[in-house]
């Protein structure tokens, strides 16, 4: 063996030497195809940065690696980890074969010094530069410029961005007149939706309506056409959007002579969260690697939760069918929990029906149990997370190291509001602040608009929500309220375009009950379920995800029971909106410190000191409405799991147990819930239980004794039956 390889060999042994046993065969294993099961914080991205820079540092070509990962971001700071590798391997290397030949004799030195100068040079080009790292729609792009012509594709397509995607269906839904139909069509933008999980599951148009998209499964011709003519109209355009690159890659692969191009291009080929893969993308990887050989994919099936678009947990799960040599390399030591949370988190995800079986354990072996909190509603759940994050901040632990995660947006409502009216600063990821988002504040606009019937900016938003009146029209009606001091009489002599005709009355009529210029008075819930009952038709018509946003309105017409007096609701609401017409969230608060709120969703792959999940109760985790089949209960029990494990040393599991819900406008109307199935019984002894009673210190009925005791009062109610 040879002193520079000797060296070589030493750098590549020191470089791996902190990696924990797991991560080091991880890094050192062969050709075949290589499944590593990444539990969360086991170190997953430096297991694969030390498994790429150790193919380059073994003599893999730079240039013949294809790195697979799902953001830019994430390729970009994997290279940057490898290149880092690399420059330390490089740097001890050197470092070894310089010290070697300073202890052989002068003439046995010239030569090693020109083998150390050839070692040098060889290694300096070993960089990141030439590896094929990137998303697939970005390697898609790529590998199509250089090889399209294969299959008829000239290298200066143009790549249309959703918004255009959605624009060009548009116009074709308008050519098609598909929306002068008697039934309701589609919007472009859930259009695009379904055209886009056709493409990804490779599932029949019929399906995919009939699983995911059942509110429009009539309009199923319609549908066939519409995505007939988008194909047509894309190919004499010569354009692709985001789907097509990777159906336009997977058709270069099924080529037999174009794909063995493509595959001879690349040794090695890695993927990172593979269990994010939805079927084409699957399906694309092996066409890279038909055999197996040469192929790494890394992820963790017990955080597959987003087959919402496409993704399938199938693909990670079934990884070792498909590639019979696999070997299956789980990473069970977590560096970011404490052993507590861990012994918790491992038995909610080891009743999961299947999966990779895994055991996470961690050096961390202080911490509490988590919590387990049972409280009486949202009142409560709010008054104890701000206690809590508090007294946590009190003691080092700063706002930004705390979060509080939700299955669904509108579970933080409550928090918000009161975060805001004490004002602690939050962030919210995962949509818009409540209160911002367009449909809220389409609600709000009814109920400003009634308390001050000269908003004319409240005015203007509601009218333009209407069929058939546009910015002019609307602008009339708005000058004719304001010159009569809002009275809304004003309105009563207008006579509505063809298209309004059956919306005014109805409108005006609500309008003028909400303000009482009708002589009625009815409480802020029933006002506001007037308003969703009235809004309803115009949502659908105006936004998509019509039924997700209906569900928001529930929550704040269940939010109102609250409030007394609408101003009084609507001082707390209404926090400051944004500046521009566009719906986007505020700027960052300017402060040295914030809560983090987050969607679960969006919280995958972050970290925090202190968790609080909210609402962990049937019906909101797992969701109801995701309780439809076994997979999707799966998959909803994969999310909770997520959510416990983003904390790294204080956990709350939030269960309030009283669940308000509407129905005749009767506000107290509630039912008792039943903590999240996800821990069931044999899970408490891993919690710490918490009940929250505010009753304990209220003295309030205490005082001295009247001679009146239980039995006298039965006594009188028995006597009224005599």
């Amino acid at each position: 063996m040879s002193r520079t390889t000797t060296s070589s060999t030493i750098a590549l042994e020191q470089l791996l030497s902190g990696l924990n046993p797991d991560q080091r065969a991880a890094a050192d294993h062969d050709d075949r195809p290589l499944l590593i099961v990444a539990g969360a914080g086991t170190g997953k991205t430096t297991t694969l940065a030390h498994r790429v820079a150790s193919l380059i540092a073994r003599g893999t070509d730079p240039g013949r690696i294809l790195l697979l990962t799902f953001t830019r971001r994430s390729a970009a700071e994997m290279l940057r980890r490898v290149d880092a590798l690399l420059t330390r391997w490089r740097s001890q290397a050197l470092k070894a074969d310089s010290e070697a030949a300073i202890a052989t004799s002068s003439a046995a030195i010239e030569t090693g010094s020109a083998s150390t100068a050839s070692y040098r040079s060889a290694q300096a080009a070993l960089s990141t530069r030439d590896v094929w790292g990137g998303t697939f729609h970005a390697v898609a792009t790529r590998l199509l410029r250089q090889h399209g012509k294969l299959i008829g594709l000239e290298p200066d397509f143009t790549i249309l961005d959703r918004a255009d995607a959605e624009d060009l269906l548009n116009v074709l839904r308008a050519e098609l007149e598909l929306a002068k139909a008697d039934k309701r069509f589609p919007l472009k933008g859930t259009c695009l939706d379904i055209y886009s999980r056709v493409v990804n599951t490779q599932l029949p148009l019929e399906q995919v309506l009939k699983e995911s998209f059942p509110w429009v499964a009539d309009q199923l011709e319609g549908l066939k056409k519409l995505f007939a003519a988008f194909t047509d109209r894309k190919e004499e355009q010569q354009t692709l959007d985001y789907d097509d690159l990777l159906l336009f890659w997977h058709g270069l692969m099924t080529e037999p002579a174009c794909g063995d191009i493509v595959r001879q291009k690349f040794d090695c080929v890695l993927v990172d969260e593979y269990q994010d893969t939805n079927t084409l993308q699957a399906e694309i990887v092996r066409g890279l690697a038909p055999t197996g050989r040469g192929l790494t994919v890394v992820g963790d099936d017990a955080q597959s939760i987003y087959s919402f678009r496409a993704a399938t947990v199938r693909n990670i799960l079934d990884f070792p069918n498909q590639f019979p040599d696999t070997t299956v390399l789980p990473l069970e030591q977590n560096y970011r929990s404490t052993q507590p949370i861990l012994a918790a988190t491992n038995r909610v995800i080891a009743l999961a029906k299947e999966g990779h079986r895994k055991e996470l354990w961690s050096n961390r072996l202080e911490g509490g149990l988590p919590r387990l909190v049972s409280c009486l509603d949202e009142t409560e759940q709010t008054d104890y997370v701000i206690e809590q994050v508090l007294a946590l901040r009190e003691t080092g632990v700063m706002l930004k190291q705390q979060a509080v995660l939700f299955r669904a947006s509108h579970h933080s409502l409550p928090l918000e509001l009161e975060l805001s009216r004490r004002n602690i600063p939050f962030h919210k990821f995962g949509g818009l602040k409540f209160v911002e988002a367009a449909h809220v504040k389409d609600l709000l606009a009814f109920l400003r608009l009634a308390e001050n019937p000269r908003d004319s900016v409240s005015a203007l938003r509601i009218l333009l929500l209407l069929p058939g009146i546009g910015p002019k029209k609307a602008s009339q009606l708005v000058e004719m309220l304001v010159a009569q001091k809002g009275n809304l009489h004003a309105w009563d002599d207008f006579k509505p375009p063809t298209a309004t005709a059956t919306h005014w009355p109805v409108f005006l009529a609500l309008m003028k009950v909400l303000s009482g210029q009708h002589g009625k008075s009815v409480t802020l819930q029933v006002e506001i379920h007037h308003i969703r009952t009235f809004y309803a038709p115009l949502l659908e018509q105006k936004y998509d995800d019509a039924f997700v946003r209906m569900r928001d309105l529930e929550q704040l017409e269940l939010m109102s029971t609250r409030f007394e007096a609408r101003s009084q609701f609507l001082n707390d609401v209404t926090l400051d909106p944004p500046s521009s017409t566009q719906d986007f969230a505020a700027d960052p608060l300017l402060d040295e410190d914030w809560l983090t709120l987050s969607t679960i969703h969006s919280a995958k792959g972050l970290e925090w000191e202190s968790v609080f999940v909210l609402h962990a109760a049937d019906g909101n985790i797992p969701s109801d409405m995701a309780t439809g089949s076994d997979e999707e209960i799966e998959e909803e029990r994969r999310l909770f799991y997520v959510a416990l494990t983003r904390a790294k040393s204080h956990l709350h599991v939030m269960h309030p147990q009283r669940y308000y819900f509407h129905a005749h406008h009767k506000s107290d109307h509630h039912s008792y819930s039943q903590r999240t199935r996800f821990i069931p019984n044999e899970l408490l002894p891993l919690f710490e239980q918490v009940t929250i009673d505010r009753s304990a210190g209220d003295k309030s009925g205490d005082g001295p004794q009247t001679g009146v005791t239980t039995s006298d009062i039965r006594k009188r109610i028995g006597r009224m039956w005599n």
